[in-house]
C-alpha cells in the first residue's frame, strides 16, 4: 500500500561533519519515501555544502543575526509539517524546534537528551545505547518506516569546482590533504609532526595540501607546519569554498585530520581518512567505516585519567588537556597512511 505524502522538516544546523552524517539519513528517506516533501533547517555556513541537494528545500538559519535570525527563519518555513526530525541537542537548536509547527516532533532518547531537548519534542527515536553519530541519525529514518540501510551520499559538486581542482593539480600525481585544525585548538596535532609527515610523503613522490578556514589561527597553524618541513607543501588554507574543498578531497589519495568537518566530507566521497583522536571517542565521532585507519590515543588516555575502559565511560565523554594529542606519534600516522595509500612498504620515517 502506498504511503500518503508527508511534509517533513529536518532540523540539523551544524557542524559540517554532523551535517555530512545527516545527508546520508535524509537521502535514505528520499529513496524510501520519494513522495515526501522535505524542508531542511541548516546553518548558514553548512548551507554552502547542502543547499543544492536535489529535492530538498533549504531553510537557512544565521546564528550571527541573533533574534533576527529566529524571525527570519520563521518567515522561511512554510509549515505546518507532519513531522519534525529534531536531530540536534544544542540549546539554540532546541529553541528553533519549539517554533517549528509540526504535529509530531521526533527527538533523541532520554539517555542522550540535554539542553531542554525533552521539552520541545513529543516522540523519541529508539536508539542504541552507544551509537556512532551517523548511526544515531539513521534511527530517525527508521522512525519514519525506513528499513536498515547502507549510508550513501550524493552531494553535487559543480563542474566549475572540479575544474578548479584540476587547475591546481594538473596531471595524475597523487596528493594527500592535511586538514590540521579542529574546532578546538586542544584537538590539534603538533605542527612539527605534521611537518615530518609532509617530508615523509614527499620522499615517496606524494604532494601534501594544507586546507582550513580563513581564520588567523588556522593560517598561522599552516605557516607553522610549513616551517617545520624541508619539503614543499601546497597551502590552500582559507582559499577554498566548501564545494571546492569537497572536490579537492574527492580527488585526494587520502586525508589526514583530527575530528573535523573535512574528515567527514572525505568519507562522503569515499576517500580514505587517517583520523587523529585523543579527546573524543573515535567509535562515536570518527570517520565512518574508517576505524582501521584511525590513530586512537583516546582509549589509552581514558584508562590513564579515568581508570576504566572507554566502554565503561559515559557515551560522548570528551577528555580535556592540551597535551593529549602529543601521545600520537609520527610513526603511527605514517603506518596508517601506508595502509590508506596501499603502499607495499612503510613510508620512510623522518631523519
Amino acid at each position: 500500500m502506498k504511503q500518503p505524502r508527508r511534509r517533513l522538516c529536518i532540523l540539523r544546523l551544524s557542524a559540517i561533519g554532523d551535517v555530512c552524517h545527516a545527508v546520508a539519513t535524509v537521502q535514505a528517506i528520499q529513496r524510501h519515501c520519494p513522495d515526501d516533501e522535505i524542508t531542511w533547517i541548516v546553518g548558514k555556513i553548512e548551507a554552502g555544502l547542502v543547499a543544492d541537494l536535489p529535492g530538498i528545500r533549504i531553510a537557512v538559519f544565521d546564528k550571527s543575526q541573533g533574534i533576527t535570525g529566529f524571525t527570519d527563519l520563521r518567515r522561511q518555513l512554510d509549515g505546518p509539517f507532519d513531522v519534525l526530525l529534531h536531530m540536534q541537542l544544542s540549546l539554540r537548536a532546541n529553541l528553533l524546534a519549539a517554533m517549528v509547527p509540526a504535529r509530531e516532533k521526533w527527538g533523541f532518547p532520554k539517555h542522550l537528551s540535554k539542553e531542554l531537548h525533552s521539552l520541545v519534542i513529543n516522540r523519541r527515536v529508539v536508539m542504541p545505547e552507544r551509537p556512532h553519530v551517523l548511526e544515531g541519525f539513521q534511527c530517525f529514518a527508521h522512525a519514519l518506516g525506513v528499513p536498515p540501510f547502507d549510508p550513501q551520499w550524493h552531494i553535487p559538486i559543480p563542474e566549475a569546482d572540479r575544474r578548479w581542482v584540476d587547475e591546481q593539480f594538473p596531471g595524475d600525481g597523487p596528493f594527500v590533504v592535511i586538514a590540521p585544525a579542529a574546532s578546538n585548538s586542544e584537538r590539534n596535532w603538533l605542527p612539527e609532526r605534521y611537518g615530518a609527515v609532509i617530508e615523509a610523503l614527499s620522499r615517496r613522490g606524494i604532494r601534501s595540501v594544507l586546507t582550513g578556514a580563513p581564520s588567523t589561527s588556522e593560517q598561522q597553524l599552516a605557516e607553522l607546519i610549513s616551517s617545520h618541513s624541508h619539503a614543499d607543501s601546497i597551502n590552500l588554507v582559507g582559499q577554498t569554498s566548501l564545494k571546492q574543498l569537497l572536490a579537492l578531497v574527492a580527488r585526494a589519495a587520502a586525508v589526514v585530520a583530527p575530528d573535523s568537518g573535512t574528515a567527514h566530507m572525505a568519507v562522503t566521497q569515499g576517500t580514505p581518512v587517517v583520523g587523529l583522536y585523543a579527546h573524543s571517542n573515535p567509535d562515536r565521532t570518527g570517520p565512518y567505516r574508517g576505524r582501521a585507519l584511525t590513530v586512537d590515543a583516546y582509549s589509552a588516555h581514558v584508562r590513564a585519567q579515568k581508570s576504566c575502559s572507554p566502554e565503561q565511560l559515559k557515551w560522548g565523554t570528551r577528555l580535556k588537556g592540551p597535551e593529549l594529542m602529543a601521545a600520537i606519534t609520527v610513526g603511527e600516522v605514517l603506518e596508517k597512511l601506508d595502509q590508506a595509500l596501499g603502499l607495499e612498504q612503510d613510508l620512510p620515517t623522518p631523519g
